[in-house]
């Protein structure tokens, strides 16, 4: 969504703006895949945080460029939408991880791993 939204900024913009909501949007998945990777509770929780965060910077660049003329208030609104989805989502994981007794051990074995090879 935030690269479908950017292509049409002006180019002035690529590598302002545009190139950091795509940056903060990346940032949200790429931090829930390496702390679900992490060895400790504490560590996990560390990156989800950070998700997290980039979850509102992401959110607080489409307000900007909602008041910067880049995007509608009805696109801003659409954003809003999925982002909150996202955040509340990220609540319930770092909930369930801070009350997990249960550290899954690292997945080595990547030819088997349906997520990666499906």
């Amino acid at each position: 969504m935030v690269y479908e939204l950017t292509r049409s900024f002006p180019k002035e913009e690529m590598f302002g703006l545009s190139i950091q909501m795509r940056r903060a949007a990346i940032s949200i998945a790429s931090n829930i895949a390496e702390g679900s990777s992490r060895g400790t509770k504490k560590d996990q929780l560390r990156f989800y945080e950070i998700a997290y965060g980039s979850a509102i910077e992401l959110l607080n660049q489409c307000v900007i460029s909602t008041d910067l003329g880049l995007m509608t208030k009805e696109k801003l609104h659409e954003i809003r939408e999925c982002i909150s989805g996202i955040t509340y989502m990220l609540h319930k994981l770092r909930v369930a991880t801070s009350k997990s007794n249960y550290l899954r051990e690292p997945n080595t074995d990547y030819e088997n791993d349906p997520d990666i090879n499906p």
